[in-house]
């Protein structure tokens, strides 16, 4: 009875929180809630537009985790795409059953691993530098499919006038001309202290593109639904396209691939990528977040963050919807971009569930008629944006922090001012959470400086992960190799161990500064 009692009064504050929050400072909330959408909008077109995932399904389920997230939380924590996995899955073209099947299956270790409080322990023994293989490996494989697959079938003036190299260069000089030194997420300038996300102020253009390609294309006639309601319909690549209209969502089951080799491989990347960004990561962030706004209940554990995960996954595997989870990078970003509060999701939740409910599968009509060249760029930035974590390799990574006790005076570090690289994944912000006092003396970490054979070490398993999910296309691979490659290396380590120890039983070798004569 204590811990419900305990349980209504923390939503009570919640509750409070957001509509203050909202009330206070409406435009700053309502431009947070689109500081994540750079993930989100090109992987969630990329995989509906090849069938890897159902779009209304996505659109209504991710939508309601929103709405559940921020009224739960009260803090403007993200739903987004599990990367590994849509990498994966637009890589190699994996069918519905498959992906979905992957997310479920990282949704039940997750539960498993919360449940058992087994969370931390794997987090702590996966080496860091395969975790960033997988991360590089999943972004560079996003830009290989972008160019392969979206960008190098265009010509510089065709198929039409709506979708060509052009059009894409256009788009990527937008891409640099946003970027800022020193973080990611770029933002489209319209004044001192407000902007527009790159991803969707280009989205927005393609789909203006599209509504157009679908009104004008050459072949295109009304048609009349039998209702009285004409639509305009026109032949693009052998298909039928039509605007969006009405056409209320009506959900169906399906059974996931749980067996499917895929869906398997999928899983066993991303569960790390979980573990630390969705999970240990966000909880550290998410502390910090409550210090600084001095937030009136406690923010989210481990074990919540690693139960909502579950939970979004189990659901909607059953429905289509796309594998999410929750991330620190976006988490920074909403934050970024003015929100304060869960009231900031809330909106984007309500706004994704509307179009999912209202629109449902007509939407799929308009992504067909969505320039490839824009989607292709976006794809492009996205696994840049993933692959970039890696820059913080051998300098940052939440492995390299040690924590050190200072008498008296000393300052605190903070996971916020530690974090120079934009490595958008959040993982430092893990390793440098705040200390506290204990026993008259601060606690706070420090950066460790590592030896050029231990950087050198760390390079190669990073790159023998990423080597195997690129040459092999399997994450599972890329994962498996770089945990051989750190294997050797502590092998190695293991067996120089012994040959000095050997030594030491032998022969004594005299230093200079030893007597001659005793």
């Amino acid at each position: 009875m204590m811990a419900l009692s305990h349980h209504l009064t923390r939503l009570r504050r919640v509750h409070a929180h957001n509509l203050t929050t909202l009330l206070r400072s409406p435009s700053s909330e309502i431009s947070g809630a689109l500081g994540d959408l750079g993930t989100l909008l090109p992987l969630m077109l990329a995989l509906a537009l090849q069938g890897s995932i159902d779009l209304p399904s996505t659109l209504v389920l991710s939508g309601l985790f929103n709405v559940a997230t921020g009224l739960l939380f009260g803090i403007p924590l993200p739903v987004q795409p599990m990367k590994a996995i849509a990498a994966a899955a637009i890589a190699d073209k994996a069918s519905l059953p498959s992906t979905v099947a992957a997310g479920g299956l990282v949704g039940a270790a997750v539960l498993v691993l919360s449940v058992t409080g087994l969370l931390r322990w794997l987090t702590h023994n996966i080496p860091v530098p395969v975790v960033k293989g997988i991360q590089l490996g999943a972004g560079l494989s996003l830009v290989i499919s972008a160019g392969g697959g979206l960008l190098r079938p265009l010509g510089w003036t065709g198929p039409s006038g709506w979708d060509n190299r052009l059009w894409a260069l256009g788009a990527f000089v937008a891409l640099l001309l946003t970027q800022r030194g020193g973080g990611g997420g770029g933002f489209i300038s319209l004044g001192r202290r407000r902007g527009v996300p790159y991803a969707l102020g280009v989205f927005v253009l393609g789909v203006a593109v599209a509504f157009v390609r679908i009104v004008t294309w050459e072949g295109g006639h009304n048609q009349n639904d039998g209702l009285g309601h004409g639509h305009v319909t026109s032949s693009h690549e052998g298909q039928q396209q039509q605007l969006p209209r009405l056409t209320p969502w009506h959900p169906h089951l399906l059974m996931p691939a749980w067996l499917d080799g895929s869906a398997v491989s999928m899983a066993v990347a991303q569960l790390p990528l979980t573990t630390l960004n969705s999970v240990v990561a966000v909880a550290a962030l998410a502390a910090d977040l409550g210090r600084d706004l001095e937030l009136p209940f406690a923010t989210p554990s481990t074990t919540s963050l690693g139960l909502s995960v579950a939970g979004m996954n189990l659901v909607g595997c059953w429905l289509g919807a796309m594998p999410v989870c929750h991330g620190a990078g976006g988490l920074a970003a909403q934050h970024r971009f003015g929100a304060q509060s869960g009231a900031s999701i809330v909106m984007l939740g309500g706004a994704k569930v509307f179009l999912g409910l209202a629109f449902g599968s007509s939407l799929l009509g308009l992504l067909e008629a969505f320039p490839r060249s824009t989607l292709g760029v976006m794809v492009i930035a996205a696994g840049l944006e993933l692959a970039r974590v890696g820059a913080s390799l051998n300098h940052g990574a939440p492995d390299l922090w040690e924590e050190v006790v200072a008498a008296g005076e000393g300052s605190i570090s903070s996971s916020a001012g530690n974090n120079h690289n934009g490595d958008n994944d959040g993982q430092e912000a893990a390793a440098v959470a705040a200390g506290g006092i204990l026993g008259g003396s601060r606690r706070r970490r420090r950066h460790r400086e590592i030896s050029v054979a231990e950087r050198e070490e760390r390079w190669t398993v990073m790159m023998m992960t990423t080597a195997g999910i690129l040459a092999f296309k399997n994450d599972a691979v890329g994962f498996v190799a770089g945990l051989l490659s750190y294997g050797a290396y502590r092998l190695a380590d293991y067996v120089g161990d012994k040959q000095q120890q050997g030594h030491g039983h032998g022969i004594h070798i005299q230093s200079e500064s030893s007597p001659l004569l005793r």
